[in-house]
């Protein structure tokens, strides 16, 4: 079984930017350089022969480079506690567009469609049950934003869980150029 998902790497200077953001949350597992992206759909555990159907689906994308920014920290939850924060991205309707796209793509290889609403973010930490609160980061940081940056292409991943995490490998690259 292979463990996929299709994302977006920013760019180191984005990526330095996102990492100087980490501590002062007690219980938080931050990311570290190699795990930072921004998840256009996550697709879970598939055979080999799908595995490899979605790769060909994807490199069948035609869509333009991107030039996304940074807008603004959150968090998720789950049973009221948070269970994650993050960093966003700035609402951009080409980035929302490749995400449709990525999602039909799955689609016709017989995945089921996402059926959450799109949240570009990238994943800052993960919080274990014991994390304290998280107020003060989201305070701190409420105002993070970048310069827009560009994305000249989007990468299948493989994700393979362990002790210390998750480890994302890039196993495909495709262009975005229209």
């Amino acid at each position: 079984m292979h463990r996929l998902f299709v994302g977006l790497r920013p760019p180191p200077a984005i990526r330095a930017q996102l990492l100087a953001l980490a501590g002062g949350v007690v219980g938080a597992r931050w990311q570290d350089d190699s795990q930072l992206h921004v998840t256009l759909r996550f697709i879970g555990e598939v055979e080999r022969p799908r595995a490899e159907d979605v790769a060909i689906a994807l490199s069948n994308i035609h869509a333009p480079p991107l030039e996304v920014a940074l807008a603004g920290v959150g968090q998720f939850d789950s049973r009221g506690r948070p269970n994650a924060l993050w960093a966003g991205l700035r609402p951009h309707d080409a980035l929302a567009a490749l995400h449709r796209k990525v999602d039909q793509a799955l689609v016709r290889c017989g995945l089921p469609p996402e059926g959450r609403a799109y949240l570009p973010h990238v994943t800052l930490a993960r919080m274990n049950a014991s994390a304290g609160t998280t107020d003060r980061f989201l305070e701190a940081h409420a105002g993070l934003a970048s310069d827009p940056f560009a994305l000249d292409h989007f990468l299948l991943f493989e994700s393979t869980l362990g002790r210390e995490g998750a480890r994302y490998e890039a196993i495909e690259r495709y262009p975005l150029r229209g």
